[in-house]
């Protein structure tokens, strides 16, 4: 059963989503869907992350000129498959390309010397990190039912800074202009590994 916090929490950020006018917002996933989508995707979403997208699916008006992503908010009840297996590989593909590049974590132990063996081993770590899911963009909450009230996590790479205290936070700074940057504050970084690059 879902904490009620995290129902409200959920509930609050669809509110100011929906006060903030800036996309369609179709009707929210029902329970079957989510079992659909964690069952193919392999990941739960966090309690508040779900009862955010019961209340209403945003989904992505046609894109600005210039704009970095086409498809901002993932689709989860009719988006191409791809593309949501390509959102969801964001963070992890952003450290292998950090890596290409020198990046090493201290947890992995010794850099081998070879780039194939670099690679290899480095896969095999990310394959066991824990599961970010796309919010919006480059905007990830991590994975985990029966958890919630994460800070919202923008993710380039290893550049990884806080982006909402928690996810009704996000939804204001990302949507409604002059509210506080939660880079400004303190959220506490939640979820292993990732918590490791947060500025």
């Amino acid at each position: 059963m879902i904490d009620i916090d995290a129902v409200h929490l959920g509930a609050e950020a669809a509110r100011r989503l929906r006060q903030a006018d800036c996309c369609t917002i179709e009707p929210g996933l029902s329970n079957d869907e989510f079992d659909r989508i964690e069952a193919t995707y392999g990941f739960q979403f966090s309690d508040d992350h779900r009862a955010f997208l019961a209340a209403g699916l945003p989904v992505s008006s046609p894109p600005e000129e210039g704009a970095t992503w086409d498809k901002p908010w993932p689709n989860w009840r009719s988006g191409s498959p791809d593309d949501l297996r390509s959102h969801l590989a964001w963070p992890t593909e952003g450290v292998m390309a950090s890596v290409e590049h020198g990046y090493w974590h201290t947890s992995w132990g010794v850099r081998p010397a070879e780039i194939e063996a670099v690679r290899s081993v480095a896969e095999k770590q990310l394959a066991a990190v824990p599961q970010l899911v796309p919010l919006y963009a480059h905007r990830f909450l991590p994975a985990g039912g029966g958890t919630h009230g994460h800070p919202v996590l923008s993710i380039w790479g290893t550049d990884i800074i806080f982006y909402g205290e928690d996810l009704a936070e996000y939804i204001s700074h990302e949507f409604e202009d002059g509210h506080e940057h939660a880079e400004n504050r303190s959220p506490q970084a939640t979820v292993a590994f990732w918590r490791d690059f947060v500025e």
